[in-house]
């Protein structure tokens, strides 16, 4: 069978691939998936589960990658992410890696197809269907809670300069599943912003990131002090990474809306 990808490559299923991912979020649903034994590189930030990934041999950031190196471990499969990974880079490794398997879930349920296209394209099928079935169960509960009352929360993911989330990304509309919203500060996907009293008028609280920036419960407490409206520190891992880690990001969410 042919799978197509998030810009529409097709690609063929391969029990025998040699898998590359530059992606965190779906090294850890390519383990889950039963495909540890297959992945002959990844980043340095792929760390679930972080038992099995030690073994597979690291090839950098997810930006900075060692071209070389990765060339030396003969992959046939790179798996990157549009937003994760940077263009050049991924034309640069896509000159000796026949297949590049491009990702780009914007939304909570764009996890089941992420799921069936990496089932699919390195054969484990039946594995993503079972997780696709757990997606499923975990979504219903999500949705059969009452609606929270509906809040605009500005979400930050670092400092020195200030930045945000756009309301198009993966945060973004996680954040939608419980009525909450992130205010429109232009075009760009994760801008920049300064603190000012009309931002603050515009939102009814803060939501501080633990990743990529690791703000902590300190920083909540003084911004919290400094700006008199509600700021909470949330788990980036369970907001921003999709794949294996949505399960708990809609655990999570839960949790959150009762907060």
């Amino acid at each position: 069978m042919e799978y197509t990808d998030a810009i529409g490559n097709k690609h063929l299923a391969d029990p025998h691939a040699r898998i590359v991912s530059l992606v965190p979020s779906i090294t850890e649903l390519l383990c889950d998936l039963g495909l540890a034994g297959q992945l002959v590189g990844r980043t340095g930030f792929c760390i679930h589960p972080a038992d099995v990934v030690q073994a597979i041999p690291k090839v950098g950031g997810t930006k900075d990658v060692n071209i070389e190196k990765i060339r030396k471990l003969a992959p046939t499969h790179l798996v990157v992410n549009i937003d994760e990974n940077e263009k050049p880079t991924v034309e640069l490794l896509a000159e000796f890696i026949p297949h590049i398997v491009v990702t780009h879930p914007l939304r909570p349920r764009d996890n089941l197809e992420l799921a069936r296209l990496m089932g699919g394209v390195f054969c484990r099928e039946q594995a993503a269907a079972d997780w696709c079935a757990a997606f499923e169960a975990e979504y219903a509960l999500l949705r059969a809670m009452p609606p929270a009352r509906p809040q605009t929360m500005l979400y930050c993911i670092w400092q020195d300069p200030w930045m945000t989330v756009s309301r198009d990304t993966y945060i973004a509309r996680m954040l939608e599943e419980i009525g909450w919203s992130v205010p429109d500060l232009g075009e760009l996907r994760y801008p920049r912003f300064e603190w000012s009293a009309e931002l603050m008028d515009g939102v009814d609280g803060v939501l501080l990131s633990s990743e990529p920036y690791r703000f902590t419960e300190a920083h909540a407490d003084a911004l919290e002090k400094q700006l008199g409206k509600p700021v909470l520190l949330v788990d980036g891992e369970m907001m921003s990474w999709y794949g294996s880690r949505s399960l708990q990001g809609l655990k999570y969410l839960r949790e959150l809306a009762r907060r």
